[in-house]
């Protein structure tokens, strides 16, 4: 009988090893499939800097030429910009003037915000307190009040929104 529990025994911490190799392997395996996740993502990162780069690089580079042309322009002499403008030139404000910028589509992160956080309060007030209308109205103001804050955050970072000095 001893030697049965001594086998029962030597048996079962045989086992217990074994398993923990796999499982150790298995952690590892885990572990290097999101070392290689996290480095294609930096690598698509960087590229994707490396061509925002450029981007910025070619818009400097136009930028610089067109102030060399609106130079150019303005040296020519104010004889020929009063004969341009008497020969009724309809394009006479293209240089020296500045673009207005494009104004951004769609929904602010502060309405977002607002809105996703208000559903989300309500829900949340109607489950907690005992009177579901009241839980909901309070629930509602607090999370819309909180997901605009968050948002309009959002929206000063992006550029959206300018702060106030």
């Amino acid at each position: 009988m001893k030697k049965i529990f001594v086998v029962i025994a030597l048996s079962s911490v045989m086992f217990a090893c074994n398993n923990k190799a796999k499982e150790e392997a298995e952690l590892k395996q885990k572990e290097a499939e999101k070392q290689l996740a996290i480095k294609a993502v930096k690598d698509s990162l960087r590229l994707d800097s490396f061509k925002k780069a450029e981007i910025v690089k070619k818009e400097q580079a136009e930028e610089a030429k067109h102030q060399a042309e609106v130079a150019a322009a303005r040296r020519a002499g104010a004889s020929s910009a009063r004969s341009y403008a008497s020969s009724g030139g309809s394009n006479s404000s293209s240089y020296g003037g500045t673009q207005p910028t494009a104004k951004k589509k769609g929904w602010s992160d502060a309405a977002k915000g607002a809105v996703i956080g208000g559903a989300a309060g309500a829900v949340g007030g109607a489950l907690i307190d005992k009177k579901k209308g009241r839980g909901a109205v309070i629930g509602g103001l607090v999370g819309a009040g909180g997901g605009y804050l968050i948002g309009r955050g959002e929206d000063k970072k992006s550029g959206r929104v300018q702060p106030k000095n």
